[in-house]
């Protein structure tokens, strides 16, 4: 199987008076990279080899590598390197420091067909001030990503819960009738035949039974029986 060059992406920074700020993001796009990839890192050249795929998994085998001619001279102990699933993504440290970028990547001119700008991480000379390092944070994340510890215990950010006043919480809701998407929620508000509302069916009883003492008439032995069943009810 003849080896098959991945993809580069790189984009730079520099600085003629900050020596750290003279950067190149390298990305090496290859997927699913078989074990520890073989990268010499050298002043004006970087070397890459490595296996990708698993024929056991339906993922096509295929084996990439380069060797790759820098314009100009790099520090290889500064280099940074992040691996993920994709790619390997480098941050080579020029040794000039300079106020403007290199013409190219390469020595050759142009850059190969394989290599090309990463305007994800591009910024202009001129606007490099204040820009963002595309890179930060990203070894963190890759450190946290480990185990996944914070899925085990629940959700973290529901601990707040506790606090919660339900009781204004369902009165919020006493005012959210128009929400026709509630229908699983009960009526609290509404009257009914249950049990629970014969507090409210009293009332009117003893209403008319005061009612029919007032308009008895003037049968008086009427009127005390009707006296006497209103003392029994009280």
């Amino acid at each position: 199987m003849a080896p098959i060059h991945p993809e580069i992406t790189y984009a730079e920074r520099c600085n003629a008076t900050e020596a750290e700020k003279n950067i190149i993001y390298f990305t090496i796009n290859a997927p699913d990279i078989q074990g520890e990839p073989k990268l010499e890192i050298k002043p004006t050249e970087i070397s890459f080899a490595a296996k990708a795929g698993d024929a056991a998994k339906g993922v096509p085998e295929k084996e990439y590598a380069f060797d790759l001619q820098l314009y100009d001279e790099i520090i290889p102990e500064e280099t940074k390197k992040v691996v993920t699933s994709r790619a390997i993504v480098l941050v080579l440290r020029k040794k000039t420091p300079k106020s403007e970028y290199w013409p190219r990547l390469t020595k050759e001119k142009p850059n190969r067909n394989w290599v090309k700008t990463d305007f994800s991480k591009w910024v202009d000379e001129d606007e490099q001030e204040g820009a963002e390092d595309p890179t930060a944070g990203m070894e963190d994340q890759m450190a946290g990503m480990g185990g996944m510890g914070g899925m085990g215990g629940g959700m973290p950010g529901m601990g707040g819960m506790g606090g919660m006043d339900f009781s204004k919480m369902m009165e919020q809701m006493g005012g959210m009738g128009g929400m026709g998407g509630m229908g699983g929620m009960p009526d609290f508000g509404a009257g009914g035949d249950d049990e629970g509302d014969s507090d409210d069916d009293q009332v009117p009883e003893e209403e008319e039974a005061i009612e029919e003492i007032s308009t008895a008439g003037a049968s008086g032995d009427k009127g005390k029986a009707k006296v006497s069943s209103l003392d029994d009810v009280e």
